[in-house]
Parts: C-alpha cells; structure tokens; sequence
C-alpha cells in the first residue's frame, strides 16, 4: 500500500517588527532627541549633580522630600515644583530654585522629544522596592531622573525576564526611554527601580511621560 502523502502547508511570513535595543549615553542634552532614531531604545544624558544641590537634597529628611504628581504644559513645571517643595515645608533657597529649574528643563526637553503639548510630571519619594521588576512602560516615551539615591537599572532581555548584564543610569542623569506605546519598532530594552527596601535609602526620582487623552492618573506598568 502506497503511504499516503500528506499534503504541502504553505507557511504565511508573518512580519515582525525589529527590536530596538540601543543605548545612545550623550553628553549634551540636544542628544536626548536621538531617541527616535532607528535602534536606539534609550537615550541617556549623562551629568554629574551640582555638588551643593547633591548635598542639600541628601541631607533632608524623607519626609521634607518634594511629592508631586500632575499633569500640565511643560512650561508650568517650575511653578509644580516650587509648590511641591512649599507644600513639603522646604524654605527658599538656590538648591531648590535649582531643582524647580532642572525639572523645567527637563519637562522642556521631554516635550520636544515626545511631540507632547502636555506632559504629566511626577516627584515620587521611594523607600521600597518599587517598580522592582524589569519592564517596559505602557507609555511611548518616559524619562527618568534621580536626583537622590541610585539611578534606573536596565538591560537587554525579553519582557518579564532578567538582562544577563545590569548597567545603572547614573544619580543625575536624564534617561529617556522608549514604552510599549512608541509607535514602529519594538524596544527589547527594560529597566526597574534598583532595589533598597531594608537598606534605609530613600530615592527622589523624577518622572515625566506624554499627557495622553484617554490617560488614566497613573500610567505605571
């Protein structure tokens, strides 16, 4: 008996879109726009804090730490952080004139970079392991800045899984990175808050995403 012959499948290609897994490090922050360039997953301003700011911001109680969390044009977010630091019971002085004029910065920065009219701005005071997973973000772009404690950690690896190499953004830097919404490539790049629970660190971190129109008040993974 002739074995029957079992018929031909023809296989569908199906179209994937590339990962995006570079790092571009800069050194001036014009280069945080290389972010839309094919491949980049992140664009990282390397800078060192002002010593005086450094010291000021670490010698202040957790408690006296600026919290915000609003969304507004990117040109009111000095006047956000000037009453976020009223709200905490912190006096005028330069360190926290340059603190609300590095987040305006920034926030200015970010709108270029995101072609976002409006942008949601964050001050979070972390004590614990927050965010301690590696993810990607469900917004199309975030940009995260430490200005006390130890910087995002991230790597290369599949979503939910571990990077075989860790690398730290440094205390200071402004790191932008691209999230689920960016539009075209994928990004094969994650990243979490490094963990401190029971090491008494306390972290300010600021964080800065797209104001979208369907957004809801937090756009944590």
């Amino acid at each position: 008996m002739t074995p029957a012959t079992a018929p031909t499948r023809q296989c569908s290609r199906v179209s994937v879109a590339p990962s995006a897994t570079r790092v571009h490090h800069i050194t001036e922050p014009e280069g945080l726009l290389r972010i839309g360039e094919v491949g980049v997953a992140a664009a990282i301003w390397n800078r060192a804090p002002d010593p005086d700011f450094a010291a000021w911001i670490d010698a202040l109680p957790p408690e006296r730490l600026p919290s915000l969390r609003a969304a507004m044009p990117h040109s009111r977010a000095d006047e956000a952080v000037i009453a976020a630091c009223d709200g905490a019971g912190l006096a005028a002085c330069r360190e926290r004139d340059v603190l609300a004029d590095d987040v305006a910065a920034l926030a200015l920065l970010f709108a270029r970079a995101a072609g976002a009219p409006m942008i949601r701005v964050r001050l979070d005071v972390v004590r614990t392991d927050s965010c301690r997973k590696f993810h990607v973000d469900n917004v199309r772009l975030r940009l995260l800045c430490t200005y006390r404690g130890p910087g995002a950690e991230y790597g290369v690896a599949p979503r939910g899984e571990t990077p075989d190499q860790i690398d730290r953004a440094p205390r200071g830097a402004a790191a932008l990175f691209r999230g689920r919404r960016w539009p075209g490539e994928t990004t094969g790049l994650v990243h979490r808050s490094p963990p401190i629970a029971g090491t008494g660190v306390t972290r300010l971190l600021l964080v800065i995403d797209p104001f979208e129109p369907d957004d809801e008040d937090d756009r944590r993974p």
